[in-house]
């Protein structure tokens, strides 16, 4: 018998990989003016503004299976500031501020330090939903933007009662690197705004806004969108911090006004703690109801 004949479910065509690690340039095609590179290791091809179709492509796709890899089907999603911080660092600052006797850099510490309780409410909510969830039949993982500030409280919360989350950061000018807290294999980078928001939906749960600037806006508004207009499904979305919103959202005039229904203010729910944050979502899917013998399949007992 042949022992050097392949197997019968034998690939009859190398992979990429291995033609990408034989494909040796010859001398005379190997300077940065050759074609003669595989299109798929050419980078400078990859980056031609017409494979932009492609590079759009690579981004839905790399995320998607790196998450299926994983095993993650169910998120909830955190939102918030980068500039919000610890509380310990923005105590710190507050009290160089009261040292340094500038009033205006003295308000805008105070401001901060208020504003950094919403870290800890961040940190303590993802901690809460990793842990919670951990036994769940699809165990629901947190998601941020892979930033500082809230970002970093949500993938910090998560990491710190040793589960995995999500970071989906994206390319920016001043962008500073993801956060030490994301789960390696979960740490995405992206080039377009459009497909990483899109990533963010897909698998959500839910939607949870801390306080937060134009891009937090940007996510809520265009989740409340797809919802509105029934392009996604409905999904609880929680804004932490009643005074923050409703001092920067007028719901009530937008109805008044005829630019949104009524029913539009139930798209959002208010909360302040990460425990009654929870409770809205074991609320609305039943996370803490003893199991029942009743049901479709069931014998009543």
């Amino acid at each position: 018998m042949d022992t050097n004949k392949p197997p019968l479910a034998a690939r009859n065509f190398p992979t990429a990989e291995e033609e990408a690690a034989v494909a040796a340039e010859p001398s005379r095609y190997a300077g940065p003016e050759s074609a003669y590179r595989l299109a798929f290791t050419d980078t400078d091809f990859l980056l031609r503004e017409e494979l932009r179709p492609v590079r759009m492509q690579l981004e839905l796709l790399k995320p998607e299976m790196m998450q299926q890899e994983q095993g993650i089907e169910s998120t909830i999603v955190i939102f918030g500031s980068a500039r919000i911080t610890p509380p310990e660092d923005a105590a710190l600052a507050l009290e160089a501020a009261r040292a340094g006797g500038n009033p205006q850099a003295l308000r805008r510490a105070e401001t901060a330090a208020l504003m950094s309780r919403y870290y800890d409410e961040a940190r303590r909510f993802a901690g809460m939903v990793t842990e919670r969830s951990r036994e769940h039949a699809t165990p629901i993982y947190v998601v941020t933007g892979g930033g500082p500030g809230i970002m970093e409280a949500g993938n910090r919360g998560a990491h710190e009662v040793g589960g995995k989350s999500i970071g989906l950061n994206i390319v920016l000018p001043h962008e500073q690197a993801p956060n030490p807290y994301i789960t390696p294999e979960l740490c995405f980078q992206f080039h377009y705004f459009a497909l990483r928001k899109m990533h963010f939906l897909m698998r959500s749960i839910a939607l949870v806004c801390f306080p937060g600037g134009f891009g937090t806006l940007d996510e809520l508004f265009e989740t409340m969108t797809l919802v509105q207009t029934k392009k996604s499904r409905a999904r609880p979305i929680l804004l932490f911090g009643r005074a923050f919103w409703q001092r920067l959202i007028d719901f009530d005039y937008l109805v008044e006004t005829g630019m949104i229904s009524s029913g539009d203010t139930g798209l959002v729910r208010f909360v302040e703690t990460a425990e009654e944050a929870w409770e809205v979502l074991a609320t609305h899917y039943g996370f803490d109801l003893p199991p029942t013998q009743t049901g479709e399949f069931a014998v009543d007992i």
